[in-house]
C-alpha cells in the first residue's frame, strides 16, 4: 500500500485490523483520515461494531454429546 489516501476498497481490506486495534502508524492515521471523509465507510465500521456487539450477547450453543465424543476421540487418537 502506498502513502496515498486509503481507498474504500483498501479500507474494507483493513476493517478487521482496524476494529481490533491492530493497525500500526502510519496506516492507522490514514484509515482514520479516510473515515473522517467517507460517510459510507464510517457507516460500515459502525455496522460492523454493532454486529460484533450483538453477537457477543448471544448465549453459547451447546455442543451435542455425540459430536463432543467424536471430537474427543479424534483428538485422543492423535
Amino acid at each position: 500500500m502506498s502513502d496515498a489516501e486509503v481507498t474504500c476498497q483498501e479500507f474494507v481490506e483493513l476493517l478487521t485490523d482496524y476494529v481490533e486495534d491492530a493497525l500500526d502508524e502510519p496506516i492507522l492515521s490514514r484509515v482514520e483520515e479516510h473515515l473522517a471523509l467517507c460517510d459510507g465507510c464510517a457507516t460500515y465500521v459502525d455496522q460492523m461494531r454493532a454486529t460484533v456487539a450483538l453477537l457477543g450477547t448471544l448465549p453459547p450453543e451447546p455442543v451435542p454429546e455425540e459430536l463432543h465424543r467424536a471430537l474427543a476421540g479424534a483428538l485422543a487418537a492423535k
